[in-house]
């Protein structure tokens, strides 16, 4: 791959895609979730750069990554991945996604399977969108034309246990702020396309390298008894820590030990 280690940016569709290259080694590719942007990552990166190239990404509509619409699906988010990856001459890597990072990992890996050597999703699901999900999402839609700053922090908030909003209030803070700055079309664009996702565990099962689940016992978001037992007698390695959606910031000791793992394995 080309020698590479500097925030990037490459020009794609008319547009700009954002990214950050650093590190030696087997690449790893680390993708945010929905109202995250590359920068989630920063308290992992040093210590995965001992070992790999770390390639961070700011998705569509996120971080200093442009629009290309008003609706963001998660394979149109993985193409613009891939042209990242082939612009550092990359043809495999093991990919983080976190929350929507993670459905845009399945997506790229239906695109290009030989891609991905390896996968975790990171608070994250195979799953598609349920029609309580979808409606939710269509009510968040119609809410931002007008209310959106409130509803950036409704969502937001949605993220966090209640408990970790008080003991972790330095880092919400610091992570909302970041949040509120993801544009409207951003936000329409990517609640649209993770409505119509597609249901990926046939593509996970099928992948010839690790594939690990690690999900919070407080998620609101992922219905963990539903999902161990779609995962029953398959490869796919599952692992729950205590708190909430967003472990990196709720069981950030815990998530490093077990990332640390993944990828050096």
């Amino acid at each position: 791959m080309k020698p590479i280690f500097a925030l990037m940016t490459l020009e794609y569709k008319n547009s700009v895609i954002n990214y950050e290259v650093s590190g030696k080694g087997d690449a790893l590719v680390l993708l945010h979730g929905f109202l995250e942007n590359l920068d989630m990552w920063n308290d992992f990166v040093p210590e995965f750069t001992k070992s790999h190239t770390v390639i961070q990404i700011d998705l569509l509509g996120h971080g200093k990554t442009d629009c290309l619409g008003y609706i963001h699906t998660m394979e149109a988010m993985a193409e613009a991945v891939l042209a990242v990856l082939n612009h550092l001459d990359i043809n495999s890597a093991k990919f983080i996604g976190h929350s929507m990072g993670g459905y845009v990992a399945l997506a790229l890996a239906e695109l290009q399977p030989n891609m991905v050597s390896s996968v975790c999703l990171m608070n994250s699901t195979f799953e598609a969108d349920d029609n309580e999900r979808k409606t939710l999402r269509k009510r968040a839609i119609k809410m931002a034309q007008t209310q959106y700053e409130s509803l950036v922090r409704l969502s937001f908030a949605n993220l966090f246990t209640e408990e970790s909003k008080v003991t972790y209030a330095s880092d919400y803070e610091k992570a909302l702020k970041l949040a509120l700055q993801t544009p409207l079309q951003g936000y329409i664009a990517a609640q649209e396309g993770m409505m119509r996702r597609k249901n990926r565990l046939e593509i996970l099962k099928n992948l010839k390298g690790k594939k690990l689940i690690i999900i919070g016992e407080k998620d609101n978001l992922i219905d963990k008894s539903h999902l161990m037992k779609k995962i029953e007698d398959t490869t796919i390695d599952l692992e729950v820590l205590s708190e909430g959606h967003m472990s990196h910031i709720e069981n950030k000791s815990d998530l490093s030990y077990f990332l640390k793992h993944f990828i050096e394995n």
